[in-house]
């Protein structure tokens, strides 16, 4: 037992170590500028607005690839135009924005969309993801000592800037999509950003009894794991359910529609029973349709036969 807790301590240390070391650019920041440019050749309108309006186009795409380092340089009082020193990368997103969106029979798009490509690039991007959440605390704890919210914020904006400037990148091409402000309902992205800025400044000042590089392993396989069951089956944030249990309860205090509550009968509410949370209340029945009693679809009937009889009598 002792050999084999040593092993794995051992190769914890040695991935972590890794992973600490490891250099995104190149190959890591393509991956990173792909799945964005995907994300924006995938909303609606977008492949039109490439065909009539190509520099709008061009500056969406550079809001999706860069814009937790926009957002942070604005919170940070820096000016923002200081993106464009290194003109390496915006050169190189340039370029996969152009092959994505203009690439002959769409070779590119059709390519990289594929899932297990997609799949792979999106693992990547969560590495991504975990470097940018840790050097956002970093910059934050180098201007503010041991700030919390300073820097949950500014993690949280370096790691899901784009997400977070979705609004701004509606106002840029002419379309506002109420219902997608990352503020009212979070993506996936946005949700597991927060996490893990929460988690790594938590870690910071001394709070989480592990190792900043255990941490940051543990999460970038957590994140790319769930990242690939969502891709592959389609279904919704894992702890989706959890979220809508505490939110319910800290919130709402209603846990009618908890999903939790719910199945293990945890809550007992009028309109539910404790063993699996089946409707009760009378005149309704499980497929929420009126009852004929209760002034539904059966008095229309009712009074519709009422009609035929007296047409008949006459």
């Amino acid at each position: 037992m002792a050999t084999v807790l040593n092993f794995y301590e051992a190769a914890v240390d040695e991935l972590s170590d890794g992973l600490v070391d490891l250099p995104l650019y190149p190959y890591f920041e393509i991956a990173h500028y792909i799945v964005s440019v995907l994300a924006l050749r995938e909303e609606p309108g977008a492949r039109v607005l490439s065909r009539t309006s190509p520099l709008t186009c061009w500056f969406s795409s550079m809001l999706n690839c860069f814009g937790g380092a926009l957002l942070t340089a604005i919170l940070l009082a820096q000016p923002p135009i200081q993106l464009f020193i290194n003109s390496d990368d915006i050169l190189l997103a340039s370029v996969i924005w152009y092959l994505i969106f203009y690439s002959p029979l769409d070779g590119v798009y059709r390519f990289t969309a594929m899932l297990p490509i997609k799949v792979v690039l999106s693992v990547m991007k969560e590495v991504t993801r975990s470097k940018k959440i840790l050097s956002g605390i970093t910059l934050a704890k180098s201007k503010y000592q041991d700030n919390l919210p300073i820097m949950i914020s500014i993690a949280w904006a370096k790691g899901a800037g784009g997400g977070l400037l979705s609004s701004f990148d509606q106002f840029v091409r002419g379309i506002w999509i109420p219902e997608k402000n990352e503020l009212i309902r979070m993506s996936y992205a946005t949700r597991i950003t927060l996490i893990g800025a929460v988690l790594f400044s938590l870690k910071e000042i001394e709070y989480l009894p592990v190792e900043k590089n255990h941490l940051m392993l543990y999460y970038t396989i957590f994140t790319g794991i769930n990242k690939c069951w969502m891709m592959t089956t389609r279904s919704a944030f894992t702890f989706s359910s959890v979220e809508c249990f505490l939110f319910k309860l800290f919130f709402t205090g209603d846990f009618s529609c908890c999903t939790l509550a719910r199945k293990f009968g945890i809550f007992k509410t009028d309109n539910d029973t404790s063993k699996g949370g089946r409707v009760n209340s009378p005149g309704v029945c499980r497929n929420k349709c009126p009852s004929p009693a209760r002034g539904g679809r059966g008095n229309r009937r009712a009074r519709e036969e009422a009609g035929s009889r007296n047409k008949k009598h006459k």
